[in-house]
């Protein structure tokens, strides 16, 4: 195939025969990407005085987590008490060993439930959802058919995010140059994620219908951030505004008090933000912190 039947490619390229890692190709994050698994360096992790010990960032995986366990504390559960402690995948926190031996997939979030006989360790934020609500009895039903649908759509974000995050947002936002194909084409799946999600909520409240469930906690970090226009700076290429429905329910997620507290945790950027969480007076005096002025 000819280059110029191959736009957005590198003049010249065709693949090798056997693939090679070249550690200089990767784009913004090649210093973190690699192709084996594994620690690079011994690190002990931390542990805090609560029930659930939580490593994590507040990119949309880790949002899910935090705000998961603000829902579960508004609701008055003490023992989601938690500590929630950084890890900086940029520089690498997600290869030390003691992370590693919780998620040997290295990638955040990572939990452990230490409110048993015998410490529990959960890595996928879709297994800690599960986890969390089946613990406590909150948000997933225990009728078949709606906890059949609710985890349905639990594991459809967990499968689609993939295409969002690794597929779109890599090759929109991030990658060293801008390949047409790869944009297209994850663009294309992406629009019709949000139209999968646009059509289920014309007629409902939620993702699963009236109840607020893990579903909705699952997706709304991903796409309800997506279709607010803060992901990748690419609402107006997707035309985010035209999924009336996705933006109406994102709306209705984001007034919850548990979603503005769990939201900011973890996190290290923007107005409103805590690095680390070991208190929920701590997330008090983050959200009526007044932002640095800039120097």
């Amino acid at each position: 195939m000819s280059d110029e039947t191959r736009p957005g490619l590198p003049e010249g390229y065709e693949p090798d025969k056997v693939w090679k890692w070249n550690t200089e190709s990767g784009g913004r994050f090649a210093n973190i990407n690699r192709p084996i698994a594994g620690p690079t360096h011994e690190k002990v992790l931390p542990v805090g005085k609560h029930p659930i010990q939580l490593y994590s960032l507040g990119t949309p995986n880790g949002v899910k987590v935090t705000v998961m366990l603000e829902e579960l504390l508004a609701l008055g559960h003490k023992d989601a008490e938690y500590d929630a402690w950084l890890i900086n995948i940029i520089e690498g926190d997600q290869f030390g060993s003691g992370f590693v031996d919780i998620n040997p997939n290295s990638k955040i979030p990572a939990l452990i439930d230490r409110s048993g006989d015998e410490p529990i360790r959960i890595f996928e934020s879709g297994a800690m959802l599960v986890h969390l609500a089946e613990r406590f009895g909150e948000f997933l039903p225990t009728e078949p058919a709606p906890r059949a649908e609710c985890l349905s759509w639990t594991f459809w974000q967990m499968a689609s995010a993939a295409f969002l995050g690794g597929g779109f947002g890599h090759f929109y936002a991030y990658a060293p140059v801008a390949i047409e194909y790869a944009i297209d084409r994850y663009t294309m799946e992406v629009k019709r994620q949000l139209d999968v999600l646009d059509r289920n909520l014309a007629d409902k409240e939620f993702i699963c219908g009236d109840n607020y469930t893990i579903a909705d906690v699952a997706i709304w970090p991903w796409y309800g951030a997506l279709a607010k226009g803060q992901l990748y700076s690419s609402a107006e290429y997707i035309e985010c505004h035209t999924y009336k429905n996705v933006n109406r329910w994102a709306d209705e997620i984001a007034r919850r008090e548990p979603v503005q507290r769990g939201r900011i945790v973890n996190r290290t950027w923007g107005e409103k933000n805590l690095a680390e969480r070991h208190d929920a007076g701590e997330i008090d005096a983050a959200l009526v912190a007044e932002p640095e002025a800039a120097e």
